[in-house]
């Protein structure tokens, strides 16, 4: 019997993201391949657990806020009134987006923001109470930092309970129930208009700021990409930093981390509930595509990720994300002026000059310091061997090399 190769949002429509009056639970993975078909994971922690393994109590708190967002956006906005008085004197300046393509640099770019003493930014420990912030970074103030351990990607990047963590979509979800459903448009445009989340939203930085004690705030969003213009009408000054891939490159690291996942996730069915909730439909069993205007191409891409296609699947995602970058970049004057382009090739080439660039651009302070902190310690991968073949290479070309053409490639 052929394994089901469908996400899990195709084989179980109620598994997209629900509206906050009519939630459904996470779905639990189809068995995809008998247990000798599928990848393993192997463990990379002292204590023997997979990277995959979701402590009971962090399944059942998430499952727990998930399923009631009123009551915990009906919290945070108690939050707000309790500390009135200490807000009204925090501002939001300058915001710091760092968002693009899975697999392109996000994590280590967001890391090296996130660092700066006057950033501040969600954290891992943060879920999955990250609606009320300030109660919440109050209430865990004592605890102690768990044990560094290699994050699930298998990446040898090392995180703790206290490293940056892309969780913001948490908030989005609980307000724009449907932007992770691929069959409609996931863009917010300058025309959008939420008035209950933009209170929300901006009461939200400015208690992270207070929380931290910083000035300006920074998340990693990759889902951003297709709220550029929304985000720029409502933080005019705001930064934002696009990292960009070679195709060929990027589509053998997504096919990596879509294998690992989905091996991850079926011998491990929390973790599935983590992504879910948490926000990252990037790769595993519940992967879904953005959906950036263009639903033809979204059915196209998702028919080749059921066909087995993988890389041509992938390398469509890449173009079609990237041509609406481009297209965006060259029409809106706005969110070019607040942009940043990184090459992942550039940040691995030439990394204390990419970092200066970057540094320069969202006007942080004392960037000799970080620079000389991060700059020796990046190059590019070598912890696994590309997985594509020639012709796997030429499928790719084939399908990306107009797109490609436009960002240096």
């Amino acid at each position: 019997m052929k394994p089901d190769r469908r996400p899990t949002w195709r084989r179980h429509p109620k598994s997209l993201t629900q509206t906050r009056h009519t939630r459904s639970r996470d779905t639990v993975p189809d068995s995809q391949a008998s247990p000798a078909d599928r990848p393993t994971v192997q463990s990379s922690s002292a204590s023997g657990r997979s990277p995959f393994d979701v402590p009971f109590w962090l399944h059942f708190l998430g499952g727990l806020v998930h399923r009631h967002p009123r009551f915990w956006t009906g919290l945070s906005s108690l939050e707000t009134r309790v500390i009135g008085s200490e807000l009204d004197r925090v501002s939001v300046a300058m915001s710091i987006y760092i968002c693009g393509l899975a697999r392109s640099g996000t994590t280590l770019l967001h890391e090296i923001v996130a660092s700066h003493p006057s950033v501040a930014t969600h954290r891992i420990k943060d879920y999955p109470f990250v609606s009320t912030p300030y109660w919440w970074r109050r209430a865990s103030a004592n605890l102690r930092p768990a044990e560094a351990r290699e994050r699930a990607h298998g990446d040898r990047i090392l995180i703790t309970s206290e490293s940056a963590d892309a969780l913001e979509e948490v908030i989005w979800m609980a307000f724009f129930p449907h932007c992770h459903d691929p069959s409609v448009t996931n863009v917010l445009g300058a025309e959008t208009r939420h008035p209950a989340f933009e209170s929300f939203y901006r009461n939200h930085l400015r208690k992270l700021l207070l929380a931290e004690r910083a000035t300006r705030y920074a998340a990693k969003a990759n889902y951003h990409v297709a709220r550029l213009a929304y985000l720029v009408r409502l933080f005019p000054d705001a930064r934002f930093v696009i990292p960009v891939r070679a195709p060929v490159g990027h589509v053998a690291s997504l096919m990596r981390q879509h294998e690992r996942f989905s091996a991850g996730q079926s011998a491990h069915p929390r973790a599935l509930a983590f992504m879910q909730r948490s926000g990252h439909f990037e790769f595993g069993l519940d992967r879904r595509p953005m959906n950036l205007g263009e639903a033809s191409l979204v059915e196209q891409i998702v028919d080749d990720w059921v066909r087995g296609h993988e890389v041509r699947g992938l390398a469509r995602y890449w173009d079609m994300v990237y041509a609406y970058l481009a297209r965006l970049l060259a029409e809106d004057e706005q969110v070019r002026a607040a942009t940043l382009v990184v090459r992942f090739e550039a940040l691995c080439e030439a990394p204390a000059e990419t970092l200066a660039a970057l540094l320069e651009h969202v006007a942080l302070p004392e960037a000799d310091k970080i620079i000389e902190r991060y700059a020796p310690l990046i190059r590019h991968p070598d912890y696994y061997a590309s997985p594509l073949t020639a012709d796997d290479e030429a499928i790719i070309h084939d399908a990306t090399a107009a797109t490609a053409r436009g960002w240096g490639y």
